[in-house]
């Protein structure tokens, strides 16, 4: 049995490789501390002199889930570099190299990659080679055969990170892949305090296995709300990771359930209309205690608006207040200073475990959710194009 599910259950719906990828990630994530904490040296020589460059900036590139990565890494590395860091999908870059290439600034491009082998990061590789002049990439990757690593391998000047080989997860939908690369990116960049951040890999590592191993049935009872359409919010960093998890429902039911996200802020600009009584709102509650306030007023609102809309509550602090506010609280009872960045590594737990319920109620296989083979593991039928 894995995270309650039988496994005759298993076995006919085919989710074991879901189910195990992620259940694995505690363990994961101490296993990736390990990795760079072996490779401390390596790091700092690469970015040795680099992040002091004049005008230097940090490119954070993925294609979908990959893509989302960067997008929750992003906030938290501006803010402890204090340097220029952007989040930039590959689907973008490949389409608008002009738009996104910065021929003349001094650029490190990350780029995160499950399998390596998308035609739009292999695509995204040679544009920054082609089109900047002083160029440093850094590679993080789980296949340590994938094109992306390849293509590393041929300049001494590039940085290759590999994940634990199990993190290239087997399943359609990426989920310990994502962690690794998200827990990789916020050590790497911050590799001088390496030691001293094991603290907070050890806390979310000791969370993520209270959420696998005692919390689950949480996100049972929010599956039996039967929503057709999840709506999932955050701010900063954690808005970033709602994109994943709104992507990661929406992968796993095969699009049955509509899933959005949104700024916690910029929800009320209009993305508010897609609430009707089918509706599920999650709200990913910061640790920063100002964020705090606005996650506190929109919660009080969508939860005495008219309608019969779910609101659930996700929070790493116990907030005695947020409990009278939701359909569904669910708290960590934290007592760490953990960043957004961090706590996200627990956040994503939920929406997985959510998604992975919400398939196997519609009796989709979570592994293998869309067998017509319109959308794959990794994806085909993009063709690109020479750029001169």
């Amino acid at each position: 049995m894995i995270s309650g599910i039988d496994n005759n259950l298993i076995e006919a719906l085919k989710c074991e490789y879901t189910a195990t990828e992620i259940n694995q990630q505690p363990r994961l994530w101490l296993e990736t501390y390990k990795i760079i904490k072996e490779n401390k040296e390596k790091i700092q020589n690469f970015f040795k002199d680099k992040l002091n460059k004049e005008n230097i900036r940090i490119v954070l590139c993925g294609a979908g889930t990959s893509a989302f990565v960067g997008d929750t890494a992003a906030p938290y590395l501006s803010k402890l570099l204090n340097k220029r860091v952007e989040a930039v999908a590959t689907t973008n870059v490949v389409s608008n190299p002009e738009q996104y290439i910065e021929k003349a600034t001094p650029t490190i491009v990350v780029s995160f990659a499950r399998s390596g082998n998308s035609p739009e990061s292999v695509g995204t590789y040679d544009l920054f080679e082609q089109l900047s002049d002083d160029l440093y990439q850094v590679i993080i990757t789980c296949n340590s055969e994938g094109e992306l690593a390849k293509r590393a391998r041929t300049k001494e000047s590039n940085l290759l990170l590999l994940m634990p080989e199990e993190s290239n997860d087997k399943s359609f939908a990426m989920t310990s892949s994502f962690s690794c690369m998200l827990l990789t990116t916020l050590l790497a960049f911050d590799i001088e305090n390496i030691e001293k951040n094991y603290k907070k890999v050890e806390e979310v590592a000791k969370q993520g296995e209270k959420i696998l191993s005692e919390q689950f049935n949480e996100m049972r009872d929010v599956m039996n709300f039967k929503s057709k359409r999840v709506v999932f919010l955050g701010s900063g960093s954690l808005m970033g990771l709602a994109r994943e998890m709104a992507l990661k429902n929406l992968e796993l039911t095969s699009g049955n359930v509509i899933s959005v996200h949104e700024s916690v802020l910029g929800f009320r600009h209009g993305p508010k209309s897609i609430i009707n009584n089918d509706t599920t709102v999650f709200i990913l509650v910061s640790n920063d205690e100002y964020t705090y306030n606005y996650d506190k007023d929109l919660i009080k609102e969508i939860f005495t608006d008219e309608g019969e809309q779910k609101l659930v509550v996700l929070s790493y602090k116990d907030r005695e207040e947020l409990k009278y506010l939701s359909h569904k609280y669910v708290t960590l009872n934290g007592a760490e200073d953990l960043d957004d960045a961090y706590l996200a590594l627990n956040y994503v737990l939920y929406a997985q475990l959510y998604a992975l319920y919400s398939s196997i109620d519609l009796g989709i296989s979570p592994d293998n959710p869309r067998p017509d083979g319109t959308v794959n593991r990794v994806v085909k039928g993009v063709t690109i194009h020479k750029f001169n």
